[in-house]
């Protein structure tokens, strides 16, 4: 059981604005609830004990909302990068300190999936394991490639910004401002990232309209008998 996990919210969201000029993304709302309170009970579900939730643009909206987790019987803690976010990569290297030294969960703070976290590997076989979904159509060619287990450099599926991470693939890391996808495909290159294809739902809310499609889906799934 995998007891810690990142999920990253440090972005400024500029193609959701205006929505995102008051409020964090990953804090909008879907479905009656905020977009990072989905992945809060899913993870929790997972057994997931301790979650780190890096910040940056409107970090004080974070602890107002979310508290500390009890309510997910969570503990959370607040990774704050500055005024500039420090992107995937640099979030994540500046959250380790708070994550300690086992395979951690890291999932991007602005999807909605039914993915089951308890589904991931405890202890990946190489420096990480990725979870790559079917191409949504804003984004046809994907971003690698599935085979036998193993990710590939490949355009083929997308990569669905889930996935369990040892700290040892940030080894050698300066800290400062870079993203997480190079240092993956430079593992990727070694055959020590193995993957899977998740079948179920799931939706980047990369777009005011995908937001409003989302919570116009998950209200009609509550009202059906």
């Amino acid at each position: 059981m995998i007891e810690h996990a990142l999920i990253f919210a440090a972005g400024r969201g500029e193609r959701m604005r205006p929505l995102t000029d008051a409020t964090p993304k990953p804090l909008l709302e879907a479905g009656g609830k905020r977009l990072i309170e989905w992945h809060l009970e899913s993870l929790s579900r997972a057994g997931v004990r301790e979650v780190v939730i890096n910040t940056s643009h409107l970090a004080g909206r974070f602890p107002a909302a979310l508290g500390d987790g009890a309510r997910w019987n969570l503990r959370i803690h607040y990774s704050y990068e500055g005024a500039e976010a420090l992107e995937t990569g640099g979030g994540m290297l500046r959250a380790l300190p708070l994550l300690g030294q086992l395979p951690f969960i890291a999932v991007n703070g602005d999807i909605w999936t039914d993915f089951d976290f308890s589904t991931l590997p405890e202890s990946p076989t190489g420096l990480a394991h990725l979870v790559l979904v079917d191409n949504p159509p804003q984004h046809p060619l994907g971003d690698f490639a599935l085979r036998g287990g193993w990710v590939f450099d490949e355009p083929q599926l997308t990569f669905a910004g889930i996935g369990v991470y040892r700290p040892e693939l940030l080894a050698g890391q300066q800290p400062c401002k870079f993203g997480i996808v190079p240092i993956l495909r430079a593992a990727m290159r070694e055959g020590r990232v193995s993957g899977a294809h998740h079948h179920g739902e799931w939706f980047d809310i990369g777009t005011p309209q995908r937001l409003a499609e989302l919570d116009a889906r998950l209200r009609r799934a509550n009202q059906d008998p």
